[in-house]
């Protein structure tokens, strides 16, 4: 599908993702972990030079999603129905560490979870969000 073709290098990722500086690490598509970088840039800092918020939430965005996406077939794919975000300390510019994994499945709604983690690997922020499988055929009319 979509996301192990970006990951495998057969098709571009997300411009979306790319912009955030993503980096796939590893997925264990039994357990439906995942984990992956990101590159947080000067650009991405408020006037405090931290890292704004809205950044670190797209960071978490980009984390549930390819949590659900690793484990779908090759003609599903997911439409993110909410994301619920809490940011628990500031973070400067440089690698941020996204680890997610999906919580439980029922039939097509998932439930999923992610961290993020700075270079000291202190967590920084966290999701969980509530994501609907949906055919691949579907997917450009999805959120």
């Amino acid at each position: 599908g979509p996301f192990w073709d970006g990951v495998e290098g057969r098709a571009p990722i997300p411009r979306a993702a790319a912009t955030l500086g993503f980096q796939f690490i590893h997925a264990d598509v039994e357990r439906g972990t995942i984990e992956v970088g990101f590159e947080a840039t000067d650009a991405f800092t408020n006037p405090m030079g931290n890292v704004l918020g809205a950044f670190l939430a797209a960071m978490l965005y980009d984390t549930v999603g390819p949590a659900l996406l690793a484990t779908l077939n090759p003609n599903q794919f997911q439409s993110m129905l909410d994301l619920n975000v809490r940011f628990l300390r500031p973070v400067k510019p440089g690698r941020v560490v996204g680890k997610g994994r999906v919580v439980h499945r029922d039939a097509d709604i998932a439930h999923i979870e992610a961290t993020l983690h700075d270079s000291n690997d202190a967590t920084i922020a966290v999701a969980t969000a509530t994501a609907k499988v949906i055919p691949l055929a579907a997917a450009k009319d999805a959120v």
